[in-house]
């Protein structure tokens, strides 16, 4: 009859140190691992700045347009990458009265002017609030500079400014998205 050979036994203090290292290694693991498990995922910041873009939001029957924002707009962070072409929203102040039948008010004030959008433009051409003024200035004159959010006016005597909309004369084509600035949030392709 033949016995089977016993496997030989590793010394003691062989299975101690392997014992407490995976027990060392264990815990190192989930304390590493612990910050990850307990905060939220993050996305990434984009090194791609974006832009805040309008939209045609109402026609008037006497040449008024409404232009503003929209469920795609985002006035706090842009919403279109400056890597994208649009028009640029152009506005001349020219003093303009309220026309009959448009009441201001905050969201949708008089900006007392015309509005008119330029061929579309790289949003990373925009570096700076004076160069997309540049734009418009080339395009339509130099009376004429780039539309901001705060551009509508409502009140006695139009004093007061309004945000997400405005009234003005002009013509541009609707179902387009156009490049405007926002003079206290970081929206702008150059922010």
């Amino acid at each position: 009859m033949s016995k089977t050979p016993k496997a030989p036994k590793a010394p003691r203090h062989l299975r101690t140190w392997l014992h407490g290292g995976a027990t060392a290694l264990a815990a190192v693991a989930s304390l590493v691992l612990l910050p990850f498990a307990a905060s939220p995922a993050q996305a990434a910041p984009s090194a791609i700045p974006s832009g805040m873009t309008w939209t045609v939001l109402a026609k008037g029957t006497d040449g008024t347009i409404r232009v503003g924002a929209d469920s795609a707009t985002d006035a706090y962070n842009g919403d279109t990458a400056a890597t994208a072409t649009l028009p640029l929203l152009c506005l001349r102040v020219n003093g303009s009265a309220v026309p009959a039948g448009i009441t201001p008010d905050f969201y949708a004030g008089w900006a007392r002017g015309t509005v008119a959008a330029t061929p579309p433009v790289l949003g990373k051409s925009l570096t700076s609030r004076a160069a997309a003024d540049a734009i418009c200035a080339q395009y339509y004159g130099a009376d004429w500079r780039e539309a901001e959010f705060h551009d509508g006016r409502y009140g006695a005597n139009l004093e007061a400014s309004g945000g997400w909309s405005f009234w003005a004369y002009g013509y541009v084509p609707e179902g387009t998205r156009f490049w405007t600035a926002i003079n206290d949030q970081p929206a702008n392709p150059w922010n």
